[in-house]
């Protein structure tokens, strides 16, 4: 047998891509940042960078996570997701197409990442600046509620195809599970979940109907004890996620 010869083989890199989406002002919002170096210097794209040769993908992700959002990353193995300074983090999908990267040959392991409300980002690396824009914008699409999106150059290296799946997978998954607790503060009421469902699906849903879906699965949201007026009107229950990971029957999608 011929001894292996890693010479016979091009060489690649592997970097890591993130999708943080966060509900802004009643919308579901990305984290941006503009390119200060080539290629596509001063093109829009989504926060990454290269994977480190002493990384594994999961820290490489909670690295570049960290570095871009402050935030930690949570385990979403934990029966109970826990909240603090933390994102709900996960593997998206790979990206591998000779050519999106005009440098070399490069594969990319994409993470979604998901938290509530987040401040204004800093930009750092090779970052111009970074902002949180609405999703629907960053991908050039209509509003969901008819309002177009302002113009903008496509983003650079096939960002716009992961965002996109990004934005997909979160909206599907909270259809059957506890996914959009991850855009909630560690307690909130019924009214601002229903609204993260509102954001990420871009539809408005009957607060009567959804109140009985959500509180319906036993363990699924658990009452903290305690009440709030920040929405304004009465004081509203407060309640946290609880051990229940799935709604059954889930919650299906709206037809847009």
């Amino acid at each position: 047998m011929s001894p292996y010869d890693p010479s016979a083989f091009p060489p690649f890199a592997v970097t890591v891509d993130l999708v943080v989406l966060t509900v802004r002002s009643h919308a579901l919002c990305a984290l941006a940042v503009r390119r200060g170096e080539a290629p596509f210097q001063g093109r829009w794209a989504l926060p990454g960078g290269f994977v480190k040769t002493d990384e594994d993908l999961g820290a490489a992700a909670a690295r570049e996570l960290a570095e871009e959002t402050g935030l930690c990353a949570l385990d979403p193995s934990a029966p109970v997701p826990v909240r603090g300074n933390g994102a709900h983090l996960e593997q998206l999908g790979t990206y591998g197409d000779p050519k999106r990267d005009p440098r070399m040959r490069v594969v990319s392991v994409a993470h979604l990442a998901l938290a509530p409300d987040l401040p204004a980002p800093r930009a750092g690396g090779d970052a111009r600046s970074a902002r949180w824009a609405p999703v629907e914008v960053l991908l050039g699409q209509e509003g969901a509620i008819g309002r177009v999106a302002e113009p903008a150059d496509p983003l650079a290296f096939d960002h716009a195809q992961i965002l996109a799946d990004g934005v997909e997978r979160a909206r599907s998954k909270i259809e059957y599970s506890s996914l959009a607790t991850a855009f909630c503060p560690q307690e909130f009421t019924v009214g601002e979940l229903r609204r993260v469902y509102e954001a990420v699906w871009g539809v408005v849903l009957d607060p009567r109907n959804f109140h009985r879906k959500v509180t319906g699965t036993p363990g699924f949201l658990v009452p903290s004890g305690g009440t709030t007026t920040r929405q304004g009107g009465r004081p509203a229950q407060l309640f946290r996620a609880g051990g229940a990971t799935l709604l059954n029957p889930p919650m299906l999608r709206p037809e847009v």
